[in-house]
């Protein structure tokens, strides 16, 4: 090998590799882990959750079971990953709606609003087995607590302007108000927004 020759490969050791390239390769693993999430999704919609495995969602999500293997070692954990982002991204959403107005009251019933049109819109991935299952898992239980979290700031931002209810803690009121949007089967949106009033003068109390 001649010193050139040395030098060219020197250069390309020290040299890290270009950001675009890596922005590339990041952006196609980010591509390929939603296109996971949403095939295991679909398919325990389909034919529920004892029914899915590996090579299905392979297949589904177009990609090799040796691949998909290299992003989860299981079903369970792709499915964990699919309810933790979902919660993830109703809060991104639930975090907008929330901040474009500074009225309590108002701000209660926007995120309330929206949290069950994001329910309602779920449902077609809702499974009996799958719900019990997610239920006890601590990565899911984790992601609800901050859901709970800001419903419970919420609550207190509005008991305090008066709003709602004083006499029960603001974190017992927030759990009550994500079981009630989450327990109904909502078929429409108007049945939605029906829900979050019956919600809402549950919270308000027989004085408001």
């Amino acid at each position: 090998m001649s010193s050139q020759d040395v030098a060219v490969v020197a250069r390309r050791i020290l040299i890290p590799m270009p950001r675009l390239w890596t922005e590339t390769v990041d952006a196609h693993r980010r591509e390929v882990r939603s296109a996971v999430l949403d095939a295991a999704a679909d398919l325990v919609a389909e034919r529920g959750l004892r029914s899915v495995t590996m090579s299905e969602i392979a297949h589904r999500s177009g990609i090799g079971r040796a691949t998909l293997y290299k992003y989860f070692p299981d079903v369970e954990a792709i499915l964990t990953a699919w309810h933790t982002n979902q919660i993830d991204t109703h809060l991104e959403t639930l975090t907008r709606v929330r901040d474009a107005t500074n009225d309590p009251g108002d701000r209660l019933r926007a995120v309330l609003t929206a949290y069950a049109e994001l329910s309602q819109a779920s449902r077609k991935h809702q499974d009996v087995d799958l719900a019990a299952w997610l239920h006890g898992d601590p990565a899911v239980a984790k992601a609800q607590s901050r859901l709970l979290a800001m419903f419970g700031e919420l609550l207190e931002d509005a008991a305090q302007a008066g709003v709602v209810r004083d006499d029960v803690p603001p974190q017992e009121l927030a759990t009550y108000c994500l079981r009630a949007l989450t327990a109904s089967t909502l078929s429409s949106r108007a049945a939605a927004h029906h829900l979050v009033q019956v919600t809402l003068d549950g919270v308000r109390g027989s004085d408001h």
